[in-house]
């Protein structure tokens, strides 16, 4: 059983250099959905709204891994935009989700809703759809 607010928001974020995919969980946390795509500053902006409007207990991660599963180059990039989050955000949990093969994993779920194959490989609703992707897999795992 979680032991975060129930009123607050989980949000998931996939963190690129130009995109940034935000996904919502439901208020019960089983279920997690693309919020939108935005600019790295927009995003920020977003997160302070869904903070202001219902609140946001954690912020998940998703965490650019080697096939080994050690840190890479793009490491770097996201652990900079989590201190740029808490500065816009103040105190704010965020948890690491491993998110290597989810862009992969959000296309075929993109196929698998019927999207067609133009809109499947349009990058930022793949950043969301990634976004989901990862939240839910925290979401599954932390239960």
């Amino acid at each position: 059983m979680s032991t975060l607010s129930s009123e607050a928001r989980v949000v998931g974020i996939d963190v690129g250099t130009k995109r940034v995919g935000v996904a919502v969980a439901d208020p019960l946390r089983l279920f997690a959905q693309p919020h939108g795509t935005y600019a790295p500053d927009e995003a920020l902006d977003v997160l302070q709204a869904l903070r202001d409007a219902d609140g946001i207990a954690r912020i998940v991660v998703g965490w650019p891994l080697t096939e080994e599963g050690t840190a890479e180059e793009a490491t770097e990039m996201v652990e900079a935009y989590v201190e740029r989050i808490r500065e816009a955000l103040g105190t704010v949990e965020v948890a690491r989700e491993d998110e290597r093969y989810t862009s992969e994993i959000a296309k075929d779920l993109l196929r698998e809703a019927g999207v067609s194959q133009p809109g499947r490989y349009d990058k930022g609703r793949v950043d969301a759809a990634a976004a989901a992707v990862i939240l839910q897999g925290f979401l599954n795992r932390t239960g």
